[in-house]
């Protein structure tokens, strides 16, 4: 019988692994960031006309919400006009259940909108709380592919527009909305 040896194996040293781990992890983030600060683009806004509201930055949220409740009740206006030979009423629109001319808890919340047809052409929503959200106009073209024009006044004192030319509705104190689409918001592709 042969006596039992022990021998001690003792560990590799590890400091010099987790070292030079350390530093490829700092070299890689080292590139990471020079390749973004280099290849960023400033963010800056376009600036609007003085009579115009850009409509992620100079509107309140409850503004927002019912200028895109215009911009998809158009699509089911002009749908309506081809199939009735006529603009739909805002009574019509608000028994279709169509946001924002139904009444209900939403438009209530947003202002109080009282809607009604001027001209035959536009559609004009007398805002009950101007604090919340101001009146809005939304002229319907003949085209059914034109961008939405949608104006909005936040005068408390309003009184339905006679002209709905541009001149005059700025005149009047109406703000167009336009949105815009810049890289802040969409993504660029550059091949």
């Amino acid at each position: 019988m042969s006596t039992p040896t022990t021998q001690i194996v003792r560990p590799a040293g590890a400091g010099h692994e987790t070292l030079n781990v350390l530093l490829l992890c700092l070299l890689i983030l080292a590139i990471a960031g020079s390749v973004v600060a280099w290849r960023g683009v400033s963010h800056e806004p376009e600036p609007v006309a003085s009579n115009q509201l850009d409509a992620r930055r100079d509107l309140r949220a409850a503004e927002q919400g019912i200028y895109a409740d215009l911009r998809v009740t158009l699509d089911e206006i002009h749908l309506l006009r081809e199939e009735h030979k006529a603009l739909p009423t805002p009574q019509n629109l608000a028994d279709e259940g169509f946001a924002p001319f139904a009444q209900d808890a939403s438009s209530v919340s947003r202002g109080g909108h009282v809607w009604q047809m001027l001209a035959g052409t536009a559609y004009y929503g007398h805002s009950q709380t101007p604090a919340v959200a101001g009146s809005f106009l939304m002229r319907v073209s003949a085209d059914d592919k034109a961008a939405p024009d949608i104006w909005l006044s936040r005068d408390a004192d309003l009184k339905p527009a006679a002209d709905l030319s541009d001149a005059a509705l700025s005149a009047a104190g109406w703000k167009q909305i336009v949105a815009q689409y810049d890289a802040g918001v969409t993504r660029e592709h550059r091949h």
